[in-house]
């Protein structure tokens, strides 16, 4: 049965000022008992809590996060530099799954970058079998360009078989595509999929205060950038729909997250995500 839990990208300042661990009891007392970790330090303390959280609330680790690379002067682990440490963390918290989150910024300039990119994380997902750990991708919206007529997403899991698929259905949503049909396409090499709304916001007061001032490229800037990232049930995507697909094609994980919170608190955020999963009537995978 899939299991429905958070990202924790969206509590890295809460993870911050108050720990993981304090953090990680509140979203068990919102009703969550998986997280995936994500753009948070693997420090010894960290993990350390982690481990913690899921010996004494019951949370589950569903997969840990790492680039196959990290660019110069960016943050985090990568597969590449720090491949023992990363199989050390994944055994110690009971992960078997280790995520990227996105595209290398460098591989985005050309086709045959992300070709060279699939290339080398093929090699990668192979050497974390040999581990007991299996190597996922998570998409946006870019990976649904199209190159001769076909998707880079298509192009992506053809030349790297052996990488897992992570379906974000907000950025299939953004990237044009219809997120159940996404999920039916991709089937069981979907292990994890990111439950996040997409919502249709109100232009602001400032838009308007624009137009007055006969600011029409700022209006126009407003009037495109109404596309928000929402909490689950807050939004137009047909949850409905996706969660019974996410169980039905066999994904193990289907993960709340929530890019940029408009004033609201993660735990409020999750809080809401949480009762609307409930008001679907899929608490039973919480």
């Amino acid at each position: 049965m899939a299991k429905i839990g958070v990202q924790a990208m969206m509590l890295k300042e809460d993870f911050a000022t108050r720990g993981v661990f304090e953090t990680l009891r509140e979203v068990a007392e919102i009703g969550f008992s998986a997280v995936e970790i994500s753009q948070i330090p693997m420090s010894t303390e960290n993990v350390d809590e982690l481990a913690r959280a899921r010996g004494e609330l019951g949370i589950e680790i569903a997969a840990l996060s790492a680039a196959l690379t990290t660019p110069a002067g960016m943050p985090g682990e990568s597969l590449v530099a720090d491949f023992d440490k990363i199989v050390a963390d994944a055994r110690r918290l009971g992960a078997t799954m280790v995520r990227m989150g996105m595209l290398p910024f460098d591989a985005m300039s050309s086709l045959d970058a992300v070709l060279a990119f699939c290339d080398a994380s093929e090699e990668m997902a192979h050497r974390l079998t040999a581990e007991g750990i299996g190597l996922y991708y998570h998409n946006h919206h870019i990976e649904f360009a199209k190159y001769d007529g076909r998707y880079l997403l298509d192009i992506i899991a053809d030349r790297a078989p052996s990488l897992g698929l992570e379906i974000d259905v907000h950025w299939v949503q953004r990237g044009g595509l219809d997120p159940v049909r996404t999920l039916a396409k991709y089937g069981d090499r979907v292990a994890m999929v990111h439950l996040k709304d997409y919502r249709i916001g109100q232009l602001p007061p400032e838009a308007f205060e624009a137009l007055a001032r006969a600011d029409v490229a700022a209006f126009m800037a407003a009037f495109a950038g109404v596309v928000q990232f929402a909490e689950v049930g807050e939004g137009n995507l047909d949850f409905a729909s996706i969660i019974p697909e996410s169980e039905r094609i066999g994904a193990k994980y289907l993960l709340v997250e929530q890019d940029e919170l408009y004033g609201r608190t993660a735990l409020e955020c999750l809080q809401t995500s949480h009762d609307n999963i409930v008001e679907l009537g899929f608490g039973a995978l919480l």
